[in-house]
């Protein structure tokens, strides 16, 4: 029982307070967005913000560890994933393939995440340029944040190399679709010893997720915080509760992304009982991982939140994400139900 009503509790606090910041800081980055002197930079950042708003909502979950700085997570998780979210839409909704831009263009997140670097010129190669500088004022707003937490010296070395890895994975997925399938295999394949019980999307997958980041900074509000912590935790993140954030994320867009022609990792599945087989296995491996790390109550708690947000979406309610979507609930538990129901229910309200 006691662990019901921490978790419980956890749970309201996230809904009640930390979602009315999360709009707030939005709503700042909404009025920047509007005066982009580009109109379709600025649509795009408007966009990323109406269309995205609850990877804030999900990534912000982070503020709530234990010791961290609410108000201060809460701006740099949302500042960093609403750069990660405009970056995806430059490279994924303006038709443009070029790897050049696109790897410039995610030096931003590196940049957001290393303040001691001189900023760069993100549109270089891309072919819109003037933004009104919002994109370097959410790194600006990012790289302040982090040289506050105490221990950041401690996790700069996993973060950067876990948001590199992000950026690779981004500038490849987003090329032409008749060279990113091998050019990311290629990629994929240098690292894939490292992880012998993934297959070779499983990893991309890992590395799209920004959960790992947000952890990281989380700890980093812990005065002498170890090398051993900063390790046990990208251990226990990657690649599995990253993994299965991302798998998630496809799976509720797999058939929107099969008709459309759209990469997602889900499709390379070879069947239904494999998409169940592989993704009730990494629901058993990032909950097997939570509770070797401290504050495993809050970890668990995460991917149990996980799984209820990304399944309690209506695109989910087809008979064949159903079916799938019935099986990782009843094996997540009661509590993850409890929690799935409701995100359905902040879902009718349009809170989520």
């Amino acid at each position: 029982m006691f662990t019901f009503t921490r978790s419980i509790t956890l749970v309201l606090r996230f809904v009640t307070t930390v979602f009315p910041m999360v709009s707030r800081e939005l709503d700042a980055w909404r009025q920047l967005a509007i005066h982009n002197t580009d109109s379709e930079l600025a649509s795009q950042a408007l966009a990323s913000i109406r269309d995205k708003k609850f990877h804030c909502q999900g990534g912000c979950i982070y503020s709530l560890y234990p010791g961290a700085d609410k108000k201060a997570l809460v701006r740099l998780i949302v500042a960093l994933q609403t750069i990660s979210d405009y970056l995806d839409n430059l490279c994924d909704r303006v038709n443009i393939y070029d790897e050049a831009a696109f790897r410039q263009l995610h030096l931003a997140m590196t940049d957001a995440l290393d303040p001691d670097t001189p900023l760069q010129d993100y549109y270089q190669f891309y072919p819109l340029k003037d933004d009104g500088a919002y994109l370097r004022k959410l790194v600006k707003t990012c790289r302040h944040e982090v040289s506050r937490l105490p221990s950041y010296d401690v996790v700069k070395p996993a973060v950067l190399q876990l948001v590199s890895l992000y950026s690779q994975l981004q500038t490849l997925k987003h090329l032409a679709p008749n060279v990113r399938e091998q050019r990311m295999l290629s990629w994929i394949a240098s690292h894939l010893p490292d992880y012998p019980r993934l297959l070779p999307w499983e990893f991309a997958a890992a590395t799209g997720s920004t959960l790992s980041l947000f952890m990281l900074c989380s700890a980093a509000s812990k005065p002498h915080l170890t090398a051993a912590e900063s390790s046990a935790i990208c251990t226990a993140y990657f690649p599995f509760i990253c993994g299965l954030h991302i798998l998630l994320d496809y799976f509720i867009d797999a058939a929107e992304d099969r008709q459309q022609g759209d990469l997602n990792f889900i499709a390379y599945y070879d069947n239904d009982a494999q998409t169940v087989e592989r993704l009730s296995y990494f629901v058993d491996q990032a909950l097997s991982q939570a509770v070797k790390l401290p504050e495993p109550l809050f970890h668990q708690t995460i991917v149990q939140g996980l799984l209820a947000m990304y399944l309690s979406d209506p695109k989910t309610n087809q008979p064949h994400e159903r079916a799938i979507k019935t099986t990782l609930l009843q094996q997540a538990g009661w509590f993850t139900r409890i929690c799935y129901g409701t995100c359905r229910l902040l879902r009718v309200r349009k809170v989520l």
